[in-house]
């Protein structure tokens, strides 16, 4: 017993001892040329914030490791010899988790003209390396460091200039596009909308992200003007990656907050092996935000699954297989009693089921020493089941409309880069998508009135896709971009060459210009394609929706820290779809609104978006940064007797300001305590005059189509907050967050409505405040 009293001291001791250690992490990844993809051997890599530094240098396969660097935020430089020097600041090194990096280095191109010192990294730099103007690079720690983001990219995107998004709504309004109008991309392949719950119209592009910020990797946004290897798109392109999962060992992530569970799990699959596994599956039935939701999505749950597995080889590269998919059910149950029965949803029965899903098998090979081959096949699908039931006076049930509509898509995509010296790299290109589709739908046109079929076709189509881009570094000054793409839609025979140029000059060490120009189309929904009357098909030759976009961007590296970007625009839409002799356009539709939609349709409308985007931005440095964006445009659309309007998501203005800071806290410093908060001033939604006469008449909200999207309503003001505390122990975090958005109780707009009691129209609109307090530990 005396002895165990004289040890006690002495394990006092050593737990102190212990506890005051540096809680430490490992850095690994690898180093690849931007334009070939091959492995840059011998680049050296060190933590230059530590002293003293800890360094390594890259092996054959341009892999390093970086031991027991201390847990917080560290600045990694990287360089070798042949190659731009790169630096990548502030990454955030926990204590559960390996970092694990992908480093991409470029030539170096020496004149000796001139000498040419650029900024060390532009982390805004999108990840194509074809892309000369128009994009961003998407940082996935950013979506859950930025308030308003909720480990959202959709919902991080709204905060960069020239995006307008609204609470309730995950819809990307860029330049004033419709949503509808944006691509979203996942590992080189186009796929349905992955948000939950969109099409529907209490969410429009989707209220929730199907992709959890466990598994998505750094992606690339662009807002106009993109590279030829992007078709299929008129607004936008959100090209995003999944993550390759830790190869060397297994790491686990579970989160419980309000919103669901969230479960993610990766690792190696055996310790002789470089191949990984990583998963993550998302559950939430959303009760406990019942209140805080629109009246029209009550029984609202969803779940989502994401996967890759990477299988590398030692000759024939590297494999992998990936998927993402989602399942949601909403809907409404009608009142029990007929007097208090005041809007449309009070009387309605709704049962709203949705599921996407994309899988897909991707190979990526080097060829020679210079070039890069790429190829995939995926298989995407998305399906709709809505069926709803309105009751007459009597209290009974009759059939209001059915939507059973199914859509698979089977994409094979292939492309070769190769760098030809120094100074050109080219992208080529093909990819061959076959649409199945199966839709039905009905509408009871009349209140009591029977069902009609508006679309009950099954069959296959086909659309071919063609492409190359080749970017020249002309000199240290100047880079040009030429490219072209090609698509062939085999349903009608209509096709398409869309021209893509673009520019960027480094006209100083700190200041550059980038001009892009070029043509882009894209399909309408298969639905409007196949409607028919009588019997009768009405839109089989419909041609693609066109648009030129040309921007000039103004880039000024203000110092280390701090960017200013101004970059004007102007796109003209054009061969737009309308309805004759009304004023609807294609520019206007919104998920879930026009599902019903079945007329003649041709494509005489046109569009102008202009305006200019203006970003200031302090990227993180020593614990502290900020982000002021504004966009100021005008969007309208003509119709073909020459009458112009302005469009429904012209709202003619969107400002932000976003700003945080993080704090080392605890012994050691190990722990971090972030804030953040973020306000948005935007001009108000749109919305055509309510024809009150007819509205009386019918009994329901009537709009006065002579005079579209002339009204407005007041300004929109918005404030989001993120605060987190983490805490980091040997091989274990913690951490516990406080989401909010929309502090201020905005109520989104949802469109008009009839109130049966009072006998008025009214305004839709519900505050959408959505909290979300989570507790997430990694192991």
């Amino acid at each position: 017993m005396k002895r165990l009293l004289l040890l006690f001291p002495v394990f006092l001791s050593i737990c102190a001892t212990l506890s005051a250690q540096t809680v430490s992490q490992t850095i690994r990844g690898t180093v690849t040329d931007r334009d070939s993809g091959h492995p840059v051997a011998y680049a050296t890599v060190v933590v230059a914030d530590m002293q003293p530094p800890v360094g390594a240098t890259t092996d054959s396969l341009g892999r390093f490791v970086l031991r027991r660097v201390p847990v917080g935020r560290h600045d990694v430089a990287v360089s070798c010899l042949g190659y731009e020097p790169t630096r990548l600041r502030e990454i955030l090194v926990g204590s559960s988790k390996e970092v694990v990096l992908d480093i991409r280095l470029s030539e170096a191109l020496v004149a000796v003209e001139e000498v040419v010192i650029r900024p060390a990294i532009d982390k805004t730099e999108p990840l194509n390396s074809m892309a000369l103007a128009g994009g961003r690079m998407l940082s996935v720690e950013e979506a859950a460091r930025y308030a308003g983001g909720m480990d959202d990219p959709a919902r991080l995107v709204s905060a960069f200039a020239g995006v307008a998004s609204t609470v309730g709504n995950n819809g990307i309004v860029v330049r004033g596009n419709a949503p509808k109008f944006l691509q979203w991309r996942m590992e080189g392949v186009e796929i349905p909308n992955p948000n939950h719950f969109a099409e529907v119209t209490s969410f429009g592009g989707g209220g929730l992200t199907t992709l959890s910020s466990q598994v998505l990797g750094n992606s690339d946004f662009y807002t106009g003007a993109f590279p030829a290897e992007y078709g299929n798109a008129l607004s936008g392109v959100f090209d995003m990656y999944l993550r390759n999962g830790n190869n060397a060992r297994h790491e686990h992530t579970f989160q419980l907050g309000i919103l669901g569970i969230d479960a993610a799990s990766e690792g190696p699959f055996s310790k002789n092996y470089d191949g990984s596994y990583l998963f993550n599956y998302r559950y939430s039935t959303l009760s406990l935000l019942t209140p805080l939701l629109p009246a029209d999505a009550e029984g609202t749950n969803y779940q989502d699954l994401s996967f890759k597995l990477s299988f590398p080889s030692r000759r024939a590269g590297t494999f992998s297989l990936w998927g993402v998919g989602l399942m949601d059910r909403s809907g409404t149950v009608a009142g029990t009693d007929p007097a208090k029965w005041a809007y449309d949803q009070d009387m309605e029965n709704q049962d709203v089921r949705q599921y996407m899903g994309a899988v897909g098998l991707n190979h990526t090979v080097r060829v020679g020493r210079a070039s890069q081959w790429k190829a995939g096949l995926a298989a995407t699908v998305s399906g709709l089941d809505m069926h709803t039931e309105r009751m007459n006076d009597e209290a009974v049930p009759l059939p209001q409309n059915v939507i059973r509509n199914t859509d698979w898509n089977l994409v094979f995509a292939t492309a070769l880069q190769t760098r030809f010296g120094g100074r050109h790299t080219n992208r080529t290109g093909i990819r061959l998508t076959g649409l199945r589709y199966d839709q039905f739908m009905q509408d009871a046109p009349a209140r009591d009135g029977a069902l009609q079929t508006l679309t009950d076709e099954a069959g296959m189509s086909v659309l071919l896709s063609a492409w190359t881009q080749s970017v020249f570094r002309i000199s240290p000054r100047w880079e040009a971009g030429v490219g072209l793409h090609a698509q062939w839609f085999t349903l009608n025979g209509r096709w398409t060459l869309e021209p893509r140029v673009s520019v960027k000059w480094q006209a100083a060490p700190d200041h550059s210009l980038a001009l892009a120009c070029g043509l882009h189309s894209r399909l309408e929904m298969l639905n409007y394609y196949f409607t028919e009357r009588d019997g009768v098909p009405l839109n089989r030759d419909l041609d693609f929706t066109k648009a030129c976009h040309l921007s000039l961007a103004w880039d000024w590296r203000v110092d280390r820290d701090c960017r200013l970007r101004v970059e004007p625009y102007v796109q003209y839409l054009y061969s737009v779809p309308t309805v004759p002799g009304t004023t609807l356009s294609f520019v206007n539709l919104q998920g879930g609104d026009d599902w019903f939609l079945a007329e003649r349709l041709t494509n005489d409308g046109r569009g102008l978006n202009c305006g200019v985007d203006i970003t200031f931005e302090r990227f993180l440095a020593r614990g502290f940064y900020y982000m002021a964006t504004a966009s100021l445009f005008d969007a309208r659309y003509r119709m073909a007797d020459g009458s112009w309007f302005d469009t429904r998501y012209n709202r003619h203005y969107v400002l932000n300001v976003l700003a945080g800071k993080e704090w080392m806290l605890g012994r050691g410093r190990r722990n971090m305590l972030g804030i953040s908060g973020r306000i948005t001033f935007q001009g108000g939604d749109r919305y055509s005059p309510i024809d009150e006469d007819a509205s009386a008449a019918l009994r329901e909200a009537v709009y006065d189509g002579s005079r579209p999207f002339t009204e407005q309503l007041n300004p929109v003001l918005l404030a989001h907050l993120t605060v987190s505390y983490r805490i980091n122990r040997r091989r274990v975090a913690h951490e516990f967050a406080l989401k909010v958005l929309n502090l201020t109780g905005y109520r989104d707009y949802y469109g008009h409505r009839y109130n049966y009691l009072s006998g008025q129209v009214e305004p839709e609109r519900e505050a959408n405040i959505v909290p979300n307090i989570s507790y997430r530990i990694e192991f």
